[in-house]
């Protein structure tokens, strides 16, 4: 198993997790299945739950989370 702490491939989910299931100004309230609906969209095929199981653990890649921010149509990202 990689350990995602020493691994910059992997994100944190909890700074971030208000992107599902939460009003967070841009993206409205996307729910579990419907980001899973917008992921294909965009040609990325997840089940609910692997998505659910993902953000529940709190940690996925930064390529699944970028994959997510696209799908939700969210045209940047700031850090503080």
């Amino acid at each position: 198993m990689v350990d995602a702490a020493n691994n910059p491939a992997f994100v944190q989910a909890v700074p971030m997790a208000g992107f599902v299931g939460i009003d967070n100004g841009h993206a409205g309230n996307v729910t579990y299945a419907g980001l899973v609906e917008k992921l294909a969209e965009i040609g990325i095929d997840e089940k609910e739950v692997n998505v659910r199981n993902k953000l529940s653990r709190g940690k996925f890649t930064a390529a699944f989370f970028l994959q997510c921010l696209k799908a939700i149509g969210s045209s940047s990202l700031h850090l503080d």
